[in-house]
């Protein structure tokens, strides 16, 4: 595929092959952008976002609504494209689509009631004969630099509030996972969006990143990606706006008293899903002493009924990791915990790019497997006497995106809410859970900021105070 520049399809002499990473086999190629190319479409993208200022409310939302449309009647399409280039099994990525399109949709409702607000400067000392109001304006161009492991639900959920709110909007896919991006972009233009109001490059992230956030064309930054690259782009960013989506390490408490079978059903979703590769993917089980042997009889059996195989195969729940060393890394990280003392469970071998679900018991908090993000399909077990202990334990990260706890008390359930250093909270539930219209992002060096159209569109929209000064 050709990327989008500057109102036109480009291709480049160099290229980069787009893989799928069950097989190795090549989908398709895409053209290897330069610096040259972000300046390009930034320029372009300076006169787009006048032109999308220049757009009614109204009109913003009935581009967003055919784009919507659009998705809904190729679910089918763009599944296939994401399990292609990402691993993800088709079921798990015709949920993709279907909440991508939804994303659309519900950003096609926030453009029509977008709105400042009236500010009571009356019931102030000088407020007297004085009317204030605020307006919300468009930021100009947005930056959208998004990961592979949602090559189109995460363009969306950046993409979408940006036109609704006004914006013209620069898309950096994922060098693994191009695909679904362009095809998105063609979306968008079929929908009317003005050319000048989008382009997608594709390419190196490291060489056309320091492009895009360096360069004070660029009004707002939306990243999710590592914490390590996020704060690279915080750096260079500047005075710019930034949201950021950044990693995790999630936290699930099960209590004594939890039901055990539902917590070992939900795990055994949670855990592994896309290989693992989710932010929010429960990686640290934290387990109730007393308990802890009854939570893991009931794991085990589940985990290991996960087909693990080729993510086109429509009997298969568990597909490749994205890339061959990011299996190895998982590999090298749990073979280092049993070296150092954990039990291993279930799983544990390798094959490429597939890793087969593994369960991990006696893990230390030290140990790498629960101190950094795995992002593969693992789970750990660490176990716990108290609710104390528990939350200690929780918090014991540098991330806090999201945490889920199990438990029949009240009173434990929301000292976890109001204690435990997250984001995102699930009561009798795992930390991987995300419905597209909720508020969704993290603290600590989870990053920065929220998500979810109705929150993303304040974030990429500025406040301007108005005051009427009346006669008298």
């Amino acid at each position: 595929m050709k990327m989008f520049v500057a109102g036109k399809w480009t291709d480049r002499s160099e290229s980069a092959d787009v893989v799928n990473p069950y097989d190795g086999s090549v989908i398709d190629t895409v053209p290897q952008a330069t610096e040259r190319d972000v300046d390009r479409a930034l320029a372009a993208l300076v006169e787009g976002a006048q032109a999308m200022r220049a757009l009614s409310a109204y009109q913003r939302g009935g581009i967003l609504d055919r784009v919507a449309q659009l998705m809904h009647d190729r679910v089918e399409e763009f599944a296939r494209t994401i399990s292609e280039e990402e691993g993800k099994v088709l079921a798990e990525s015709r949920a993709e689509a279907q909440r991508a399109a939804e994303v659309m949709a519900i950003s096609a409702e926030e453009a029509r009631r977008l709105t400042g607000e009236m500010v009571p400067l009356d019931g102030t000392q000088n407020g007297q004969g004085k009317i204030g109001f605020t307006l919300r304006v468009p930021c100009g161009v947005v930056a959208a630099i998004t990961p592979f492991n949602f090559p189109l639900n995460l363009v969306t959920h950046k993409v979408g509030p940006a036109i609704a709110g006004g914006n013209s909007v620069l898309i950096k896919p994922a060098s693994d996972t191009p695909l679904s991006a362009l095809k998105f972009t063609q979306v968008l233009l079929e929908a009317g969006l003005p050319e000048p109001a989008v382009a997608c490059v594709t390419g190196s992230g490291s060489l056309l990143g320091r492009a895009i956030c360096g360069d004070d064309r660029v009004r707002k930054i939306s990243f999710t990606g590592s914490y390590e690259v996020g704060d690279a782009i915080c750096r260079a960013a500047g005075m710019k706006k930034v949201t950021m989506e950044l990693g995790s390490n999630s936290p699930v408490i099960i209590m004594g008293d939890a039901d055990l079978d539902k917590a070992a059903k939900a795990v055994a979703i949670a855990g592994y899903a896309n290989a693992g590769q989710v932010c929010i993917s429960a990686q640290r089980i934290l387990t109730d002493r007393k308990v802890a042997g009854d939570f893991l009889d009931a794991l085990k059996p589940k985990v290991e009924s996960i087909t693990l195989g080729d993510q086109l195969d429509e009997g298969t729940d568990v597909g490749p990791m994205v890339r061959e060393g990011d299996a190895a890394r998982v590999a090298a990280w749990i073979d280092e915990a049993v070296h150092a003392g954990a039990e291993l469970v279930t799983g544990g071998r390798r094959e490429g790019t597939r890793y087969q679900p593994t369960i991990l018991d006696h893990v230390d908090p030290e140990m790498r497997v629960c101190k950094d993000e795995l992002f593969g399909p693992a789970v750990s077990v660490i176990r716990f006497d108290d609710i104390d202990e528990a939350i200690a334990l929780a918090n014991r990260s540098p991330f806090g995106l999201a945490a889920g706890i199990f438990t029949q008390d009240i009173d434990r359930a929301m000292r976890f809410a109001q204690q435990v250093d997250a984001g995102n909270l699930n009561i009798n539930w795992t930390s991987q859970w995300r419905v597209d219209a909720m508020p969704y992002g993290g603290l600590k060096h989870s990053g920065m900021g929220k998500e979810g159209p109705q929150y993303a569109i304040r974030e990429m929209t500025e406040e301007k105070m108005v005051v009427m000064h009346l006669p008298g």
